[in-house]
């Protein structure tokens, strides 16, 4: 047989061979794709996994708690929160970071996992913007400037005359360092030109109790913490840390109100997805947001917790992560805030 039928046959042989491996491979390809496209249409399927990284009954918890009340309702599918604590909530965002990115693993967090953390900590192990997929906002959150009741003085001006008096002795407790209230602080002081002794506690409740009974003079709360305490007498609120006055507290004045110009310090709470998540799952767990975050009785659970609605889609919700990442970032760095 001469050798041009050998390497004729021998052609013929490789190219059924490679049409068999690319009509496999186009099988293999169609089967995942539709696969995927049912997966979608089908979804959710399962039970949601909705992850926090704080322990139950602080705001985080509660909020998640609420998301999935309403994700459950309008999916009409079983939502589950799990409380996964640990280094101020980056455990679990971690783990959500490396879940499967199917839709069945969503996490509740804030501004510090998000937007803070990554200023803090150089080996944080995840990003914030590649890891995970935005799908919305759900609240905004202000913060109240608190003082003692031994404290002498009336407002924000005499507190600042106060603290100028006496550079680094007046105590600015926080629930720990690198949280929202501790930054507020921290903005609070590069805009006053004061110098406070910054005190971290382990959690709120210390704070609380240090706080009413004079042995610190000042903190920076959010308003669900804040409530019972300004009720009972405790502590005094001087101001709010919102551009607008709150309806919870409609004659406590803006930090802005009482001359500290350009002060605004807002956290929010929002749910991600890890990266790679498809889209129109995204879209989907959007949209049930949107829709149960405006109804009355929503509304009326965020009031009690002093947060504000906010939903959103998810490209605005990463224009607001990116604009927040670069905003603490630098309040970070100009302070020289860092984890104790």
């Amino acid at each position: 047989m001469s050798n041009t039928i050998i390497k004729n046959r021998g052609m013929k042989h490789g190219v059924r061979r490679l049409a068999g491996t690319l009509a496999a491979a186009a099988l293999a390809f169609g089967f995942t794709a539709g696969s995927a496209a049912f997966a979608q249409d089908d979804y959710p399927s399962k039970p949601i996994r909705m992850i926090v990284g704080f322990a139950p009954g602080g705001g985080t918890d509660i909020i998640a708690r609420l998301v999935s009340k309403g994700l459950s309702a309008e999916l009409k599918a079983n939502v589950v929160v799990e409380n996964r604590s640990g280094a101020g909530g980056i455990v679990a965002t971690e783990m959500v970071a490396r879940a499967q990115p199917d839709g069945y693993t969503l996490i509740t967090a804030g501004t510090g996992t998000h937007a803070i953390n990554p200023a803090l900590y150089s080996d944080l192990p995840y990003d914030s913007i590649k890891d995970f997929e935005p799908v919305s906002l759900v609240s905004i959150s202000p913060y109240l400037m608190l003082v003692s009741n031994d404290l002498p003085v009336k407002n924000v001006q005499e507190f600042i005359e106060l603290a100028k008096s006496k550079p680094g002795e007046v105590v600015m407790a926080s629930s720990g360092s690198g949280g929202m209230p501790h930054l507020a602080g921290e903005l609070f002081q590069l805009l006053t030109d004061t110098k406070l002794l910054h005190v971290p506690y382990k959690g709120t409740g210390e704070v609380f109790t240090d706080l009413a009974a004079g042995r610190t003079q000042m903190a920076f709360s959010d308003i669900a913490a804040a409530y019972p305490h300004i009720q009972s007498g405790k502590v005094r609120a001087l101001a709010i840390t919102s551009p607008e006055r709150s309806t919870i507290y409609p004659d406590v004045p803006t930090l802005v109100e009482e001359g500290v110009e350009g002060y605004e310090a807002i956290g929010w709470f929002g749910v991600f997805a890890p990266a790679g998540t498809p889209k129109p799952i995204i879209e989907n767990l959007s949209n049930a947001i949107k829709q149960f975050i405006d109804r009355p009785e929503v509304l009326e659970q965020l009031r009690i917790l002093g947060a504000e609605p906010k939903a959103s889609t998810p490209d605005e919700f990463l224009v607001q992560l990116k604009a927040d990442l670069k905003r603490w970032g630098d309040i970070v760095k100009r302070s020289g805030a860092a984890i104790r």
